[in-house]
């Protein structure tokens, strides 16, 4: 799945105990039969090793070794990692760090050409966020909007209607007013830029077009206004720290210490499965009520050094098909990038939530970024509480951001 939020730092993990690539000077065969990645936790590998073994349904002799660091840290050795003569051949990247990684992905349209692959069968979000400078530089396996959940008994006890496909912000923010009660919150939002610009995309905004910022366009300004002042105004929540983990508020809603969160489909089987915890799914909150999905996605791409990028493709293209996806979406809960392998993710769970996350899968645009996106990452981080305590507007920060990131 998609590793968009992850507060693990680790060293190398490894999927198998075989020689791996990198261990070694290996051949070109080797390397395309290889996979950097990012590998933060157990879960990690069983995403991973969910791929391999749904290519080795139909073909038994499949094998992928792979090597990678923490997601944090991915970002960063990357950039050596692939630089290195026995580098692994492929490499995952998420659309929004695309642009990011542009010089160590090789373009795969002659491929793709080539070998008759039609692309229609896959995200049409999430084919635009991986194609940098007009050409394709990864093959999408998963499309994951970032989703409202809920707790209904929360919403119960307050006699509060369960938000559904059409919410509005105005709802949003006397729902979150009537959860809040002691020690207990309405909402919990972590210290980075996601979460707000979920609400951008839900008003019909963006942060970044065609790579150009959008950071102090009015839509912008005034939907991270308005989640500022869900702490500075309305108290509806703790105003996040730069210092808070990453993944804050699914622990305070884990613990019922938080009404209403906002992340993606990765997590649903995890919460779903939370003792005590009675989970539900809505669109995230606009203003009109007619909210757009923010989809981001990871895709395979082919590194630019790789000396056989043909068989890289094709093991690529054996890992992104209906079925493995399929495969890999029942076992491991990603929403495929393959509209057509919907179905193995919606399998067993409640058909009101799949049918938010197919509405704000397709109903969407891809969260776009820029190459130095890992600055203003880090920048709002550290200028975060300054909006939830309204010591700062919106308008202040987000010029000063984007003015810093030129």
């Amino acid at each position: 799945m998609m590793k968009r939020i992850s507060s693990a730092i680790g060293v190398v993990a490894l999927l198998s105990a075989c020689a791996l690539a990198g261990c070694g000077g290996g051949s070109s065969a080797d390397s395309a039969n290889a996979m950097y990645t990012w590998i933060s936790n157990d879960s990690d590998r069983a995403q991973w090793q969910a791929f391999v073994d749904g290519v080795k349904e139909s073909d038994p002799e499949f094998n992928l070794k792979m090597e990678g660091p923490s997601f944090q840290d991915y970002w960063t050795k990357v950039k050596t990692r692939m630089s290195a003569s026995d580098a692994p051949c492929i490499m995952t990247t998420q659309a929004a760090r695309a642009q990011e990684l542009k010089e160590l992905l090789a373009p795969l349209d002659e491929l793709v050409a080539s070998n008759n692959v039609d692309m229609s069968a896959y995200n049409e979000a999430m084919l635009k966020g991986l194609t940098v400078d007009g050409k394709l530089r990864a093959i999408p396996y998963d499309a994951a909007p970032l989703i409202l959940y809920y707790n209904k008994d929360l919403f119960d006890q307050a006699g509060l209607e369960h938000p559904g496909k059409n919410y509005t912000w105005d709802q949003f923010v006397a729902d979150a007013k009537a959860l809040t009660n002691g020690d207990v919150y309405g909402v919990s939002i972590p210290p980075i830029f996601q979460t707000p610009a979920s609400i951008v995309y839900a008003n019909g905004g963006a942060v970044v077009e065609n790579g150009e910022l959008k950071l102090t366009e009015q839509t912008t300004v005034d939907s991270i206004q308005d989640v500022f002042d869900l702490a500075a105004k309305h108290k509806v929540m703790k105003a996040p720290l730069a210092a808070d983990a990453q993944d804050i508020q699914l622990q305070t809603f884990r613990a019922g210490k938080a009404a209403m969160i906002i992340d993606g489909p990765w997590v649903y089987d995890s919460l779903v499965s939370t003792e005590g915890l009675s989970v539900g799914m809505a669109v995230v909150p606009s203003r009109s009520g007619e909210s757009i999905g923010m989809v981001q996605g990871s895709g395979f791409g082919i590194s630019e050094k790789c000396a056989d990028k043909e068989t890289a493709f094709q093991n690529i293209m054996k890992m992104t098909t209906p079925d493995v996806m399929r495969y890999v979406a029942r076992s491991h809960g990603n929403v495929p990038a393959i509209d057509a392998a919907f179905d193995g993710w919606a399998e067993g769970k409640d058909p009101n939530d799949v049918e938010i996350v197919k509405y704000m899968t397709e109903n969407a645009k891809t969260y776009e970024t820029t190459e130095n996106w890992q600055q203003l990452e880090v920048e709002f981080t550290q200028n975060v509480s300054n909006g939830y305590t309204g010591e700062k507007s919106a308008q202040e920060i987000l010029t000063s951001l984007e003015n810093s990131i030129k």
